[in-house]
Protein backbone atom coordinates (compact mmCIF):
# COMPACT_ATOMS: atom_id res chain seq x y z
CA UNK A 1 0.00 0.00 0.00
CA UNK A 2 2.82 2.25 0.61
CA UNK A 3 6.13 2.93 0.44
CA UNK A 4 8.24 0.99 2.86
CA UNK A 5 11.11 2.95 3.28
CA UNK A 6 9.58 6.19 3.25
CA UNK A 7 7.27 5.00 6.31
CA UNK A 8 10.47 4.21 8.35
CA UNK A 9 11.76 7.23 7.46
CA UNK A 10 8.10 9.25 8.60
CA UNK A 11 7.56 6.55 11.65
CA UNK A 12 11.17 7.04 13.05
CA UNK A 13 12.31 10.93 12.63
CA UNK A 14 15.27 12.06 13.58
CA UNK A 15 17.63 12.03 17.18
CA UNK A 16 17.91 15.81 17.52
CA UNK A 17 13.81 16.57 16.21
CA UNK A 18 13.09 13.35 18.80
CA UNK A 19 14.77 15.15 21.73
CA UNK A 20 13.51 18.95 20.55
CA UNK A 21 9.95 17.50 21.29
CA UNK A 22 10.62 15.78 24.40
CA UNK A 23 12.36 19.16 25.72
CA UNK A 24 9.00 21.19 24.93
CA UNK A 25 7.56 18.37 26.43
CA UNK A 26 9.51 18.68 29.99
CA UNK A 27 9.21 22.60 29.33
CA UNK A 28 5.60 22.08 29.75
CA UNK A 29 6.08 19.99 33.35
CA UNK A 30 8.93 21.83 35.08
CA UNK A 31 9.32 25.06 33.44
CA UNK A 32 10.58 26.21 30.52
CA UNK A 33 13.82 28.35 32.76
CA UNK A 34 14.56 24.95 34.49
CA UNK A 35 15.20 22.62 30.78
CA UNK A 36 18.24 23.18 28.73
CA UNK A 37 17.71 22.57 25.63
CA UNK A 38 20.54 22.55 23.66
CA UNK A 39 19.15 19.76 20.48
CA UNK A 40 18.44 21.78 17.56
CA UNK A 41 20.77 23.90 15.47
CA UNK A 42 17.99 26.86 15.27
CA UNK A 43 19.72 30.31 14.33
CA UNK A 44 18.35 31.90 17.62
CA UNK A 45 19.33 35.78 17.09
CA UNK A 46 17.74 38.30 15.00
CA UNK A 47 17.93 38.45 10.66
CA UNK A 48 19.87 41.79 9.88
CA UNK A 49 17.30 44.80 9.56
CA UNK A 50 18.44 44.51 5.82
CA UNK A 51 15.92 41.66 5.23
CA UNK A 52 12.86 42.80 6.50
CA UNK A 53 13.69 46.51 4.92
CA UNK A 54 14.23 44.41 1.70
CA UNK A 55 11.04 42.45 2.06
CA UNK A 56 8.93 45.09 2.85
CA UNK A 57 10.63 47.43 -0.24
CA UNK A 58 9.42 44.39 -2.28
CA UNK A 59 5.96 43.96 -1.17
CA UNK A 60 5.69 47.48 -1.77
CA UNK A 61 7.19 48.20 -4.91
CA UNK A 62 7.05 45.20 -7.37
CA UNK A 63 4.21 44.25 -8.71
CA UNK A 64 2.42 41.28 -6.73
CA UNK A 65 1.85 39.33 -9.94
CA UNK A 66 5.76 39.59 -10.87
CA UNK A 67 6.33 39.31 -7.19
CA UNK A 68 4.44 36.08 -6.51
CA UNK A 69 4.87 34.92 -9.65
CA UNK A 70 6.93 32.05 -11.02
CA UNK A 71 10.60 32.54 -11.64
CA UNK A 72 12.18 30.44 -14.19
CA UNK A 73 12.63 26.81 -13.05
CA UNK A 74 16.22 27.29 -12.10
CA UNK A 75 15.86 30.79 -10.62
CA UNK A 76 15.55 34.33 -11.70
CA UNK A 77 19.03 35.19 -14.02
CA UNK A 78 19.08 38.53 -12.00
CA UNK A 79 19.20 36.83 -8.70
CA UNK A 80 22.15 34.39 -10.07
CA UNK A 81 23.96 37.07 -11.51
CA UNK A 82 23.84 39.22 -7.77
CA UNK A 83 25.18 35.81 -6.17
CA UNK A 84 27.82 35.01 -8.98
CA UNK A 85 29.39 38.54 -8.77
CA UNK A 86 29.48 38.66 -4.89
CA UNK A 87 30.75 35.02 -4.92
CA UNK A 88 34.10 36.06 -7.56
CA UNK A 89 34.28 39.24 -5.54
CA UNK A 90 34.64 37.71 -2.29
CA UNK A 91 36.89 34.38 -2.86
CA UNK A 92 38.49 35.48 -6.20
CA UNK A 93 36.98 33.19 -8.83
CA UNK A 94 35.05 33.43 -12.15
CA UNK A 95 32.07 31.69 -11.01
CA UNK A 96 29.04 32.22 -13.82
CA UNK A 97 25.69 32.49 -13.40
CA UNK A 98 24.45 30.36 -15.89
CA UNK A 99 25.65 27.47 -13.68
CA UNK A 100 23.41 28.28 -10.49
CA UNK A 101 20.47 26.82 -9.65
CA UNK A 102 18.24 28.06 -7.08
CA UNK A 103 16.96 25.71 -4.51
CA UNK A 104 14.49 25.43 -0.87
CA UNK A 105 17.76 25.60 1.28
CA UNK A 106 20.49 23.31 1.22
CA UNK A 107 18.80 20.31 2.04
CA UNK A 108 16.75 20.46 -1.25
CA UNK A 109 20.61 21.37 -3.37
CA UNK A 110 22.15 17.91 -1.50
CA UNK A 111 19.03 16.38 -2.40
CA UNK A 112 19.28 17.50 -6.47
CA UNK A 113 22.84 16.89 -6.55
CA UNK A 114 23.18 13.60 -5.39
CA UNK A 115 20.22 12.71 -7.85
CA UNK A 116 22.21 14.23 -10.18
CA UNK A 117 25.37 12.57 -10.29
CA UNK A 118 24.49 9.06 -8.63
CA UNK A 119 23.68 5.78 -10.70
CA UNK A 120 22.24 3.08 -8.71
CA UNK A 121 25.14 1.61 -6.11
CA UNK A 122 27.42 4.47 -6.59
CA UNK A 123 29.34 5.37 -3.44
CA UNK A 124 29.15 9.17 -1.92
CA UNK A 125 31.69 9.21 1.33
CA UNK A 126 30.50 11.55 4.29
CA UNK A 127 33.39 12.23 6.70
CA UNK A 128 32.42 10.87 10.27
CA UNK A 129 30.42 13.74 12.29
CA UNK A 130 28.68 14.50 9.49
CA UNK A 131 25.15 15.36 9.46
CA UNK A 132 22.61 12.52 9.61
CA UNK A 133 20.48 13.61 6.95
CA UNK A 134 23.38 13.22 4.28
CA UNK A 135 22.66 9.34 4.67
CA UNK A 136 18.91 9.68 3.70
CA UNK A 137 19.86 11.83 0.88
CA UNK A 138 22.21 9.78 -0.28
CA UNK A 139 20.12 6.24 -0.35
CA UNK A 140 17.25 7.97 -1.57
CA UNK A 141 19.38 8.68 -4.94
CA UNK A 142 20.15 5.28 -4.94
CA UNK A 143 23.46 5.55 -3.68
CA UNK A 144 25.31 4.22 -0.86
CA UNK A 145 26.68 6.47 1.95
CA UNK A 146 30.61 5.00 2.64
CA UNK A 147 31.67 6.60 6.00
CA UNK A 148 34.94 7.62 6.93
CA UNK A 149 36.24 9.24 10.31
CA UNK A 150 38.13 12.46 11.03
CA UNK A 151 40.99 12.16 12.75
CA UNK A 152 39.58 12.60 16.68
CA UNK A 153 42.75 14.53 17.82
CA UNK A 154 41.79 18.24 15.67
CA UNK A 155 38.97 16.56 13.31
CA UNK A 156 40.55 17.26 10.35
CA UNK A 157 40.46 14.63 7.74
CA UNK A 158 41.86 11.14 8.49
CA UNK A 159 44.12 11.03 4.68
CA UNK A 160 45.12 7.48 5.05
CA UNK A 161 41.43 6.43 5.91
CA UNK A 162 40.40 8.24 3.15
CA UNK A 163 42.86 7.27 0.41
CA UNK A 164 41.77 3.35 1.42
CA UNK A 165 38.05 4.30 1.20
CA UNK A 166 37.96 5.81 -2.34
CA UNK A 167 37.17 3.21 -4.77
CA UNK A 168 36.20 2.41 -8.51
CA UNK A 169 32.55 3.09 -7.02
CA UNK A 170 33.05 6.17 -5.27
CA UNK A 171 31.61 9.20 -7.14
CA UNK A 172 31.62 12.18 -4.73
CA UNK A 173 32.76 13.00 -1.28
CA UNK A 174 30.55 15.34 1.40
CA UNK A 175 32.58 17.97 2.96
CA UNK A 176 31.34 20.57 5.89
CA UNK A 177 33.07 23.15 6.61
CA UNK A 178 32.52 24.79 9.36
CA UNK A 179 30.99 21.05 10.36
CA UNK A 180 27.96 20.19 11.96
CA UNK A 181 28.42 18.98 14.42
CA UNK A 182 32.01 19.48 15.58
CA UNK A 183 32.60 23.24 14.54
CA UNK A 184 35.74 23.01 13.16
CA UNK A 185 37.27 24.16 9.85
CA UNK A 186 38.81 22.54 7.57
CA UNK A 187 42.09 24.52 6.67
CA UNK A 188 43.53 25.28 3.30
CA UNK A 189 46.20 22.96 3.61
CA UNK A 190 43.58 19.92 4.32
CA UNK A 191 41.90 21.07 0.83
CA UNK A 192 44.50 21.56 -0.92
CA UNK A 193 45.69 17.96 -0.06
CA UNK A 194 42.25 16.46 -0.65
CA UNK A 195 42.49 18.30 -4.02
CA UNK A 196 45.41 16.06 -4.92
CA UNK A 197 44.53 12.95 -3.06
CA UNK A 198 41.26 13.09 -5.59
CA UNK A 199 42.74 14.09 -8.39
CA UNK A 200 45.24 11.19 -8.44
CA UNK A 201 42.24 8.79 -7.78
CA UNK A 202 40.14 10.16 -11.01
CA UNK A 203 43.71 9.35 -12.88
CA UNK A 204 42.98 6.02 -11.44
CA UNK A 205 40.03 5.07 -11.55
CA UNK A 206 39.09 7.10 -15.27
CA UNK A 207 35.82 9.16 -13.88
CA UNK A 208 35.15 12.50 -12.20
CA UNK A 209 35.40 12.43 -8.32
CA UNK A 210 32.86 15.35 -7.21
CA UNK A 211 33.81 17.27 -3.97
CA UNK A 212 30.31 18.40 -2.67
CA UNK A 213 30.59 21.04 -0.29
CA UNK A 214 27.77 21.95 2.09
CA UNK A 215 28.16 25.11 3.16
CA UNK A 216 25.34 26.27 5.64
CA UNK A 217 27.62 27.81 8.18
CA UNK A 218 30.01 29.30 5.80
CA UNK A 219 30.03 33.11 7.19
CA UNK A 220 29.82 31.44 10.90
CA UNK A 221 33.34 31.78 11.88
CA UNK A 222 34.37 33.93 15.14
CA UNK A 223 37.79 34.75 15.04
CA UNK A 224 39.76 37.09 12.70
CA UNK A 225 42.23 34.58 11.45
CA UNK A 226 39.86 31.62 10.68
CA UNK A 227 39.74 31.53 6.87
CA UNK A 228 37.10 29.07 5.19
CA UNK A 229 38.72 28.21 1.75
CA UNK A 230 36.63 28.30 -1.10
CA UNK A 231 36.96 25.38 -2.53
CA UNK A 232 36.18 25.72 -6.59
CA UNK A 233 39.98 27.25 -5.85
CA UNK A 234 41.39 24.27 -5.53
CA UNK A 235 39.20 21.54 -7.21
CA UNK A 236 37.79 21.36 -10.62
CA UNK A 237 34.91 19.13 -9.75
CA UNK A 238 33.22 21.01 -7.03
CA UNK A 239 29.56 21.46 -6.24
CA UNK A 240 28.82 24.14 -3.59
CA UNK A 241 25.53 23.50 -1.90
CA UNK A 242 24.78 26.93 0.19
CA UNK A 243 21.67 28.14 2.13
CA UNK A 244 21.12 31.49 3.92
CA UNK A 245 19.39 29.72 6.61
CA UNK A 246 22.18 30.01 9.42
CA UNK A 247 24.08 33.31 8.48
CA UNK A 248 21.40 35.60 8.13
CA UNK A 249 18.51 33.72 10.78
CA UNK A 250 15.94 32.61 8.02
CA UNK A 251 15.86 28.77 8.77
CA UNK A 252 12.11 28.41 7.97
CA UNK A 253 12.43 30.36 4.40
CA UNK A 254 13.75 27.75 2.67
CA UNK A 255 16.26 29.73 0.41
CA UNK A 256 19.52 28.41 -1.11
CA UNK A 257 21.49 27.39 -4.06
CA UNK A 258 23.94 25.20 -5.69
CA UNK A 259 26.54 26.28 -7.89
CA UNK A 260 28.63 24.56 -10.25
CA UNK A 261 32.40 25.19 -10.25
CA UNK A 262 33.12 26.85 -13.79
CA UNK A 263 36.26 24.87 -13.99
CA UNK A 264 34.47 21.34 -13.59
CA UNK A 265 34.86 18.89 -16.26
CA UNK A 266 32.01 19.10 -18.58
CA UNK A 267 30.31 21.74 -16.45
CA UNK A 268 26.99 22.30 -18.94
CA UNK A 269 26.43 18.67 -18.97
CA UNK A 270 26.18 18.40 -14.89
CA UNK A 271 24.32 21.55 -14.54
CA UNK A 272 21.40 20.12 -17.18
CA UNK A 273 21.55 17.02 -14.70
CA UNK A 274 20.79 19.25 -11.55
CA UNK A 275 18.09 20.67 -13.44
CA UNK A 276 17.10 17.68 -14.79
CA UNK A 277 16.74 16.08 -10.61
CA UNK A 278 15.31 19.29 -9.66
CA UNK A 279 12.89 19.24 -12.05
CA UNK A 280 11.97 15.39 -11.32
CA UNK A 281 11.94 15.80 -7.79
CA UNK A 282 9.76 18.93 -8.08
CA UNK A 283 12.33 21.42 -6.94
CA UNK A 284 11.22 23.86 -9.73
CA UNK A 285 11.12 27.94 -9.06
CA UNK A 286 12.65 28.06 -5.01
CA UNK A 287 10.34 30.67 -3.21
CA UNK A 288 10.63 33.94 -5.56
CA UNK A 289 9.86 36.91 -2.90
CA UNK A 290 12.80 35.47 -1.23
CA UNK A 291 14.98 34.69 -4.37
CA UNK A 292 14.33 39.01 -5.38
CA UNK A 293 15.23 39.82 -1.59
CA UNK A 294 18.82 37.94 -1.67
CA UNK A 295 20.46 40.37 -3.82
CA UNK A 296 19.91 43.23 -1.11
CA UNK A 297 21.29 40.88 1.51
CA UNK A 298 24.53 39.41 -0.06
CA UNK A 299 27.29 39.93 2.42
CA UNK A 300 25.54 40.59 5.87
CA UNK A 301 25.24 38.29 8.64
CA UNK A 302 23.39 38.23 11.47
CA UNK A 303 25.07 39.70 14.80
CA UNK A 304 27.28 36.57 15.22
CA UNK A 305 28.97 38.23 18.09
CA UNK A 306 26.51 36.58 19.97
CA UNK A 307 27.43 33.24 19.09
CA UNK A 308 30.90 33.88 19.71
CA UNK A 309 30.37 34.70 23.30
CA UNK A 310 27.94 31.56 24.10
CA UNK A 311 30.72 29.25 22.24
CA UNK A 312 33.17 31.18 24.57
CA UNK A 313 31.38 30.93 27.94
CA UNK A 314 30.62 27.25 27.25
CA UNK A 315 33.58 26.20 25.88
CA UNK A 316 35.61 27.83 29.01
CA UNK A 317 33.48 26.23 31.61
CA UNK A 318 33.12 22.73 30.61
CA UNK A 319 36.67 22.40 29.87
CA UNK A 320 37.62 23.81 33.19
CA UNK A 321 34.80 20.96 34.68
CA UNK A 322 36.83 18.30 33.11
CA UNK A 323 34.70 17.81 29.53
CA UNK A 324 37.05 16.97 26.54
CA UNK A 325 35.81 19.50 23.51
CA UNK A 326 36.89 19.57 20.34
CA UNK A 327 37.63 23.65 19.65
CA UNK A 328 34.76 24.86 17.41
CA UNK A 329 36.01 27.53 14.85
CA UNK A 330 32.80 28.06 13.80
CA UNK A 331 28.89 27.30 13.36
CA UNK A 332 27.50 27.35 16.54
CA UNK A 333 27.87 23.62 17.99
CA UNK A 334 30.25 21.75 20.24
CA UNK A 335 31.42 18.41 20.14
CA UNK A 336 32.08 16.72 23.62
CA UNK A 337 33.38 13.73 24.63
CA UNK A 338 30.95 11.98 26.46
CA UNK A 339 31.51 10.55 29.90
CA UNK A 340 31.13 6.96 29.55
CA UNK A 341 31.65 4.70 26.12
CA UNK A 342 27.38 4.55 25.26
CA UNK A 343 26.81 8.40 24.07
CA UNK A 344 23.10 7.36 24.23
CA UNK A 345 23.31 6.10 28.22
CA UNK A 346 25.70 9.58 28.73
CA UNK A 347 22.71 11.97 27.31
CA UNK A 348 19.93 9.54 28.70
CA UNK A 349 21.87 10.36 32.15
CA UNK A 350 22.28 14.43 31.51
CA UNK A 351 18.36 14.83 31.17
CA UNK A 352 18.33 13.84 34.90
CA UNK A 353 19.78 17.41 35.15
CA UNK A 354 17.42 18.62 32.00
CA UNK A 355 20.43 18.94 29.98
CA UNK A 356 19.02 17.94 26.60
CA UNK A 357 22.41 16.54 24.43
CA UNK A 358 22.78 15.15 20.96
CA UNK A 359 24.00 11.63 21.04
CA UNK A 360 26.82 11.32 18.92
CA UNK A 361 25.43 7.86 17.03
CA UNK A 362 23.34 9.41 14.76
CA UNK A 363 26.30 11.38 13.13
CA UNK A 364 28.27 8.75 12.49
CA UNK A 365 30.17 8.70 15.21
CA UNK A 366 30.16 6.96 18.95
CA UNK A 367 31.25 8.63 21.94
CA UNK A 368 30.23 12.55 21.69
CA UNK A 369 27.24 14.40 22.56
CA UNK A 370 26.42 17.89 20.47
CA UNK A 371 25.26 21.14 21.63
CA UNK A 372 23.69 23.29 19.92
CA UNK A 373 24.78 26.92 21.22
CA UNK A 374 22.39 29.14 19.29
CA UNK A 375 21.06 29.23 22.76
CA UNK A 376 19.19 32.54 24.67
CA UNK A 377 22.77 33.66 26.83
CA UNK A 378 20.57 33.67 30.01
CA UNK A 379 19.89 30.07 29.29
CA UNK A 380 23.43 29.23 29.06
CA UNK A 381 24.69 30.92 32.27
CA UNK A 382 21.54 28.82 33.53
CA UNK A 383 22.99 25.57 32.59
CA UNK A 384 26.71 25.88 33.98
CA UNK A 385 25.77 24.37 36.76
CA UNK A 386 24.30 21.32 35.66
CA UNK A 387 26.94 20.73 33.50
CA UNK A 388 29.04 20.88 37.02
CA UNK A 389 26.62 18.33 38.80
CA UNK A 390 26.95 15.75 35.95
CA UNK A 391 30.62 15.28 35.32
CA UNK A 392 30.53 15.07 39.22
CA UNK A 393 27.92 12.92 39.52
CA UNK A 394 30.30 10.64 37.07
CA UNK A 395 33.45 11.25 38.93
CA UNK A 396 31.50 9.94 42.00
Amino acid sequence: MINEKSFLLGNTGSAIRELFEYGKKRKEIVGEENVFDYSIGNPSIPSPSIVNETLIKLLKEKEATSLHGYTSGVGDLNVRRAIADYINKTYGVKEKPELIYMTCGAAASLTITMNAILNEGEEIIALAPFFPEYRVFCEKAGGVLKVVPCNTKDFQIDFDALDKAISNKTKGIIINSPNNPTGVVFKEDTIVRLANLLNKKQEEFKHEIFIISDEPYRELVYDKDTVVPYVTKYYNNTIVCYSFSKSISLPGERIGYILVGEKMKDAITVYKAIAGAGRSLGFVCAPALFQYMIPSILGYTSDLSVYKKNRDVLYKALTEYGYEIAFPDGAFYLWVKALEEDANQFAEHAKKFELLLVPSDSFGMKGYVRIAYCQDPKMIERSLPAFKKLILDYKG
